[in-house]
């Protein structure tokens, strides 16, 4: 009677129960969807700084993985032609020397720049490293690995050129490795001194695949005079080597050789190393670091090859006043001009790579600050241990001198030139 009077109506319990239960499914139909919703959007952050982690460890891996030979990049091959400009009677510095520096060092800083952008972006969970994976990346993964696998089938057996091309590659590298490998004598030795360089071996091959077949060839002819001689297409042929063959770089390279040469004959690099006099007083080993520091900051607003073709005159020079093996300081140089990790406009591989879209500048600031810091501490690391047996970096060699003579005796001549106009 009092429910009545205030308007309130019994109600079966049969209904009751009915109704708490429709409110409790209720209730879990949203705790799950809500956790859906949590799942879906971590694992979209968690997809979106995976795919930037792929995207920023490609540009890296390309200037550091080109470190390691002397062909890998535009410093390294204007390095080798300076030398031979500047000092001719060096021979310290090939192929099997520059590899024996290079390659180690570029594995250091492959692994610490890995771990580096996989904590970073989320590669490796410190956090959760014994967490279970949600059933979303499972299934993600899953379906990836189909897509990869899918993909290798399609590409079907090897073909006979791609076996031609990856044989010569490898006679390739086995020529250049043991052309001149300093601890024993190499093939270079057959021939007369100066007679056989790098050059002549990479020349060499690539002759072989002017004419060398890109499909397997028949002997059915040789047996049978009727079989018709069909003409085969070579590995390589002129037309493809004109539309390939990047000229521009190889003009820029040349041209660069040019601007070192007319720097030493006029007395301008002799001239801006005199003007360093506060580095004369500083140890060599913290030069090398100071020098390293100096280019990559540099090549971070400008390209390497312009960068090392403004620095390697001034750091021969430097070196010589110093009264340091030249390689001490040209060396770091070329390969600070590779450690370039912080803006796109660094390297042609950081402007692919921020083209995108995916990346923004402070992505790869935050990321390549750190980069160029391991690679100047790693570098200098490697010129003061391994790199110094290898070039013979603890004596000032003859070849230095030679240069060093022909330099005071320009100078002179500069000065003498300078006071008869005065």
């Amino acid at each position: 009677a009092s429910l009545q009077q205030n308007k309130l109506y019994t109600v079966p319990t049969e209904m009751q129960f009915l109704a708490s239960t429709e409110d409790k499914d209720l209730a879990e139909e949203k705790e799950v969807a809500s956790d859906v919703l949590s799942d879906l959007k971590k694992e979209e952050e968690y997809k979106t700084n995976i795919w930037k982690g792929f995207l920023i460890s490609i540009p890296y891996a390309a200037s550091i993985g080109g470190t390691a030979t002397l062909t890998g990049t535009a410093p390294n091959l204007i390095l080798l032609g300076q030398l031979k400009s500047y000092f001719p009677e060096c021979d310290v510095v090939n192929f099997g020397s520059w590899f024996m520096f290079a390659f180690p060092l570029m594995l250091i800083f492959l692994l610490m720049g890995w771990l580096w952008i996989s904590i970073l972006y989320g590669g490796i969970n410190l956090r959760g490293w014994r967490a279970k994976k949600s059933n979303i990346r499972v299934d993600a993964e899953a379906r990836a690995r189909e897509v990869i696998k899918e993909d290798y089938q399609k590409l079907g057996p090897t073909k006979f050129a791609e076996q031609a091309i990856f044989f010569f590659f490898c006679v390739f590298a086995i020529m250049l490795f043991s052309r001149d490998p300093k601890f024993i004598p190499g093939w270079a030795s057959l021939f007369a001194p100066g007679f056989i360089t790098d050059a002549v071996t990479g020349i060499t091959i690539v002759i072989i695949l002017f004419f060398f077949p890109s499909q397997k060839p028949s002997f059915r002819w040789w047996f049978d005079l009727k079989a018709p001689n069909t003409e085969t297409q070579p590995l390589l042929t002129w037309r493809k080597a004109q539309e390939t063959v990047p000229w521009n770089i190889i003009l820029l390279l040349g041209g660069g050789f040019a601007m070192a040469k007319g720097c030493e004959e006029s007395g301008l690099s002799v001239w801006i190393g005199g003007r360093l006099h506060p580095l004369e007083g500083v140890p060599p080993p913290v030069a090398v670091i100071l020098i390293t520091i100096v280019i990559a900051l540099f090549t971070e607003f400008a390209s390497n090859t312009a960068t090392i073709i403004i620095f390697l005159p001034v750091l021969a020079e430097l070196a010589i006043r110093l009264k340091v093996n030249p390689l001490y300081l040209m060396i770091p140089g070329t390969v600070g001009c590779s450690y370039a990790f912080m803006l796109p406009v660094s390297t042609p591989p950081n402007s692919i790579a921020f083209s995108s879209g995916h990346l923004m500048v402070k992505d790869m600031a935050r990321t390549g600050l750190l980069m160029n810091l391991m690679g100047v501490l790693l570098l200098s690391l490697a010129m003061n241990t391994w790199a110094k047996s290898i070039f013979q970096l603890g004596t000032f060699p003859a070849w230095a001198n030679i240069h060093a003579e022909n330099a005071t005796l320009l100078t002179t001549a500069v000065e003498n030139v300078t006071l008869s106009a005065l």
